[in-house]
């Protein structure tokens, strides 16, 4: 295992989630967007826009074990893993609905977090199809949460100061980490996205002063 990298309250991981997660101390969450298995890293689509420099790697070949799922919820005492409804989870009653308002389209209108935290079902809307989408944040890997978005689950988030992402991709979960004055832990097995991970998330430490607590004003929405 390579030594990790560390940048201000990140520790970053090069390698396979699989051979890490043992060597880890507990942290207070594990939120992660791990591959779903369906074959998203060669279909050459960025959510309806343009494919990014590092497509076609073979990432999203097959979705996590269930052993390794078991590893990841044993990683922290709080867990949230967008993908849910593809993986064999435990009974929950608090699900993550991003509604990513893509009208009239094949892509998905919403996806869902599973979560093991004792709220109720929570939504929120942020669009992030092609042109359309809110904001300018660069697009750096094919399945990228928004940055706004991975913040607004933190914040949900019952207390956690560490926040462990074992797919890290391109940093996403830890730029929102570092915004909300967390540590973060992050593992990412292709150098390629590890790398771009580094240089995001040395940004975000840099910026950490300027971020608000309030920096997120979207509506948020309780489903009955």
């Amino acid at each position: 295992m390579n030594s990790p990298v560390v940048i201000g309250n990140a520790t970053l991981y090069l390698g396979d989630c699989l051979d890490i997660l043992p060597t880890l101390p507990k942290v207070d969450a594990v939120i992660t967007d791990p591959p779903y298995g369906i074959g998203a890293s060669a279909a050459g689509f960025v959510n309806g826009t343009s494919k990014t420099a590092h497509d076609g790697l073979d990432w999203d070949g097959a979705p996590p074990s269930d052993q390794l799922i078991r590893s990841i919820l044993a990683a922290g005492q709080w867990s949230a893993l967008f993908g849910g409804n593809y993986f064999s989870l435990p009974p929950s009653s608090c699900w993550l609905v991003w509604d990513k308002e893509n009208g009239e389209n094949s892509y998905a209108d919403c996806e869902l977090a599973w979560t093991n935290w004792p709220k109720a079902v929570r939504r929120i809307k942020w669009q992030w199809h092609g042109y359309l989408r809110v904001g300018k944040e660069e697009r750096f890997h094919p399945t990228q949460k928004p940055q706004q978005v991975m913040a607004w689950v933190i914040d949900l988030c019952p207390k956690a100061d560490s926040i462990l992402d074992p797919f890290m991709g391109s940093g996403t979960t830890g730029v929102a980490a570092i915004s909300r004055g967390k540590s973060f832990i992050g593992i990412e097995r292709e150098p390629a996205y590890f790398d771009i991970a580094c240089r995001r998330i040395e940004d975000a430490q840099r910026q950490a002063p300027m971020f608000a607590p309030d920096l997120l004003k979207q509506e948020q929405e309780v489903l009955l």
